[in-house]
């Protein structure tokens, strides 16, 4: 493997395992939120319960995905100086502000709610959680625009050095291979907090109706698992619909903004030729790997929504749970944890090789991207960026496994029952 190679092979691993943190930070952060609402609206003391729960999960996988988004800046800083260089005025801008958003205000509001359980007055804590949701999708949304200019340039004009100078911003938010692909993105993030909702309230349940476990959830904490198993259904199904309706949406814009990365046959023979007279010699055409990769996805999502479809009709009074004959059915849920995992990573090979040999298609060569830097640099960092990344997605894996297995309650280390809570509850009762 040459530098390039390398270069590429390094960045995929590393963002491919960035993104897993991504999907469970988006999708869990609106469901915490919604449950402390149904918490403070209704005063009901489960809500209150799941809020504490799962976002403790949610938490721990936000504090570890940061050191992981660190790496892939080092990445960008080392590897690729070309495209820092050449157009880096115009898709580091929305990440500049990305990183201020996440580091800054999304940080700072998510440890003012940790720390505030009983702390605070019950409105201004909920609204910290809702700050905490928006700004988190707001950063999804400057990192897609980030990379909406890398599939599309727009918003540009090349000053005499040849570099890429921001003119329109306002044409970096309306890029076409943005939208789609953002709210694409979103709700296979929500489908991913929906199923690892239900798959671990899934997972409980079933431990808790073996025989010799039926004292291991109170009645209180199997409603907060039932209450929970039946949500993540329900989002979960909800989000794969939307996934796949904005997937197939990207086709139109696709084909006008990248007509190479589709095209088969006799349309890639015509597609190359078009390319060749445009920009000259060279291979324009992407790998083997995209067509393939975009029918497994597609294959997998079809297949997610008509077992969350047979999920979501079984929990009409609460068969799923009832019901021995459908008990293997709670299994198939915590199987199906990691499917959206691997369904993201198969559309981001799409959407990322794709656009290749480009790096900013029509605009930038991924060759003409990368640093000065040798083949055995970028092995030797290829391997220690990868094995910290991955490491850091094992601990992330370990410590939501333990949160989960744990008996509900203090997830903070504070009593639920303190301050603003304590009312709560009191009325509740009342």
């Amino acid at each position: 493997m040459n530098a390039l190679e390398y270069a590429r092979l390094q960045f995929g691993l590393t963002a491919s395992l960035h993104f897993l943190f991504v999907m469970v930070t988006l999708g869990l952060v609106v469901l915490v939120a919604a449950m402390q609402t149904r918490y403070v609206v209704s005063g009901n003391p489960v809500y209150g319960k799941m809020a504490r729960f799962w976002g403790l999960l949610y938490a721990i996988n936000y504090a570890v995905g940061i050191a992981t988004g660190l790496v892939m800046e080092f990445e960008i800083g080392l590897n690729w100086a070309g495209l820092s260089r050449l157009t880096g005025d115009v898709f580091g801008a929305p990440l500049a502000l990305e990183t201020l958003i996440a580091f800054v205000l999304e940080s700072t509001l998510l440890g003012m709610w940790i720390f505030g359980w009983g702390r605070l007055g019950k409105w201004l804590h909920l609204a910290l959680i809702w700050g905490v949701a928006a700004t988190a999708m707001l950063s999804a949304f400057w990192v897609m625009v980030s990379n909406a200019f890398l599939q599309h340039p727009v918003g540009y004009a090349l000053d005499a050095d040849g570099i890429a100078r921001l003119t329109d911003f306002g044409a970096l938010l309306s890029n076409s291979a943005l939208w789609f692909a953002l709210l694409h993105t979103v709700f296979a993030a929500m489908t991913t907090g929906g199923i690892l909702l239900a798959g671990v309230s899934a997972w409980r349940l079933r431990r808790a109706h073996r025989a010799r476990r039926r004292r291991e959830l109170g009645p209180d904490d199997h409603e907060l698992f039932r209450r929970s198993l039946r949500l993540g259904i329900r989002v979960g199904l909800i989000g794969t619909f939307f996934t796949i309706s904005f997937g197939y949406a990207q086709f139109g814009p696709l084909g006008d903004n990248q007509p190479t990365k589709l095209a088969g046959g006799a349309k890639a023979a015509a597609e190359q030729a078009a390319m060749v007279e445009r920009f000259g010699p060279g291979d324009y055409l992407p790998s083997e790997w995209v067509i393939p990769s975009l029918e497994a996805m597609t294959g997998i999502a079809n297949l997610l929504f008509l077992l969350l479809f047979v999920a979501q009709v079984l929990t009409f009074r609460d068969t799923l749970i009832r019901r021995r004959w459908a008990r293997p059915a709670l299994w198939m849920l915590t199987v199906l944890i990691p499917v959206p995992f691997a369904t993201a990573i198969l559309g981001w090979i799409v959407r990322e090789e794709g656009r290749q040999p480009w790096a900013v298609y029509g605009l930038l060569r991924t060759a003409d991207a990368v640093s000065p830097m040798s083949a055995g640099a970028l092995r030797w960092s290829t391997f220690g960026f990868t094995l910290a990344v991955a490491a850091l997605a094992i601990v992330d894996w370990w410590l939501l496994a333990r949160a989960a297995a744990r008996t509900p309650g203090g997830e903070f280390g504070t009593d639920e029952e303190t301050g603003e809570n304590r009312e709560l509850q009191q009325e509740a009762m009342a």
